[in-house]
C-alpha cells in the first residue's frame, strides 16, 4: 500500500493515541550491527536493509510512526569517531531509509534530534554549537519531507528549548521528550512538571518523557507533568525494571555481575510483554495519548504495547495462545495423557 493521504500526527492524536516504536541502538546492538558504547548509527551507511528490516517489524508490531535512525547521527559524535565527513549522508541515508517504510503503509514519516551531550548550562557559545547541530539535522529532515520531528533524550531541559526553537521554524509538528536519570530532576534543576510546563509553554505540540527510566519509575513523574500542561503527553520508557532505589537503567546493579550492567548486562532486567501492557493501560488512564518504547525495546514489546491499547496490528495473527499447547492447553482436541503430565513440567 502505498502512502499517499496521510493524516497528521495531531490529527490521529485528536482521534485517539499514537505509537511511536523507538530502540533502535539497543535492538541492533543485540543484532552485531551497532558497537555499544559510542552507539554511533553507522549501520545505517553499512547494513541499510536491517534498519529497513527492523523499520517493518515495528510497523508490523504496530508503530504508527517510523522514525528515522538519526538518534546520534549528529556532528559531535561523529567527530568522536573521527566520521565527521560521513554526516550528511549518514542522516540523508537514514531519512530515506525510513521514509521508504512509512511509504509502504499509512505510518507517519518522523525526524529524530537528540541530546548532544555538548550542552553546558548558562553556555552561549554551546548553545549556538548545538543549534547549528540541530539546524542542518532539522534542515535535512524537512527535505526528506517529514510529518513531523522529534527532540529526545534531553536531560537539560534547556537543549532541549533549543531543539525546539530549531524545530519551529520549520512550522512541522514537534515532539520533544525529556530523560530523567536518577534524580527527578533535570541537569539545571527543573521538576518534570515544570520543565515540560516550560517546553509546552515554548510551543511543543507534544511533551512528555523518554528513555533512562523504565516503566515503574516513569509513572510518577507522569503523574506530575499531566496536570501541568495541556498539550498530549509522552510516554516511551525503556523496558527494564527499574524500582525506587536504583531509578534509572544506567543506576541499576546485579547481585551477580560485578560490573555495571548497564548497556550490554541489562538482560536480568528486561521487562515482559505483560508488564509492557500494564505500563500501556495505566498511562492511558493517565491521560497519555503519544506512546512507545526506548533503548532495549523489541517488536513484542511494542505490540503488547498496542493490544493494550486495543488494537490487533497484523502481528497479533501470532500472539500467544496457550489453549493449544501440548501440556499445558485447553483445547479438547489435545491428548489427555499428555494434560495430565503437565502438572510434573
Amino acid at each position: 500500500m502505498t502512502n499517499t493521504a496521510t493524516v497528521g500526527l495531531m490529527e490521529r492524536l485528536a482521534a485517539g493515541p499514537v505509537i511511536c516504536a523507538e530502540g533502535y541502538l539497543f535492538e541492533l546492538e543485540r543484532r552485531g550491527y551497532l558497537q555499544a558504547g559510542a552507539f554511533v548509527p553507522e549501520v545505517v551507511l553499512e547494513h541499510p536493509e536491517k534498519v529497513a528490516e527492523l523499520h517493518r517489524e515495528f510497523v508490523h508490531a504496530g508503530s504508527d510512526v517510523v522514525e528515522a535512525f538519526t538518534y546520534y547521527a549528529h556532528r559531535e559524535k561523529l567527530r568522536l569517531i573521527g566520521k565527521e565527513d560521513l554526516l550528511e549522508r549518514l542522516n540523508r541515508d537514514a531519512l530515506q531509509i525510513a521514509k521508504d517504510v512509512a511509504r509502504e503503509s499509512d505510518a507517519l514519516l518522523a525526524g529524530d534530534i537528540c541530546n548532544t551531550n555538548v550542552y553546558e548550562s548558562g553556555s552561549g557559545a554551546s548553545a549556538d554549537q548545538i543549534r547549528a547541530m540541530f539546524t542542518e539535522q532539522v534542515g535535512w529532515a524537512v527535505e526528506a519531507g517529514v510529518d513531523f520531528v522529534i527532540g529526545e533524550t534531553f536531560s537539560f531541559a534547556e537543549e532541549a528549548l533549543i531543539a525546539l526553537e530549531v524545530i519551529k521554524q520549520t512550522s512541522l509538528p514537534a515532539v520533544i521528550t525529556l530523560a530523567f536519570h536518577q534524580s527527578p530532576l533535570t541537569r539545571e534543576g527543573w521538576t518534570a512538571a515544570d520543565a515540560c510546563k516550560r517546553v509546552a509553554d515554548a510551543g511543543a505540540d507534544v511533551v512528555g518523557l523518554n528513555c533512562i527510566r523504565g516503566p515503574k519509575t516513569m509513572l510518577p513523574l507522569l503523574r506530575e507533568v499531566m496536570p501541568a500542561v495541556d498539550v498530549p503527553v509522552a510516554a516511551l520508557p525503556v523496558p527494564y525494571r527499574t524500582h525506587a532505589d536504583e531509578p534509572s537503567f544506567q543506576s541499576l546493579r546485579d547481585p551477580m555481575n560485578p560490573d555495571r550492567p548497564f548497556p550490554t548486562s541489562l538482560d536480568p532486567f528486561t521487562c515482559n510483554r505483560h508488564e509492557i501492557a500494564e505500563f500501556t493501560a495505566a498511562a492511558r488512564e493517565l491521560g497519555v495519548s503519544y506512546f512507545g518504547l526506548c533503548c532495549g525495546a523489541g517488536p513484542h514489546h511494542v505490540r503488547a504495547m498496542a493490544e493494550a491499547l486495543g488494537r490487533t496490528p497484523p502481528a497479533s495473527r501470532y500472539s500467544a495462545d496457550m489453549s493449544k499447547h501440548a501440556f499445558l492447553g485447553s483445547d479438547a482436541k489435545l491428548l489427555e495423557h499428555n494434560l495430565a503430565y503437565g502438572a510434573e513440567l
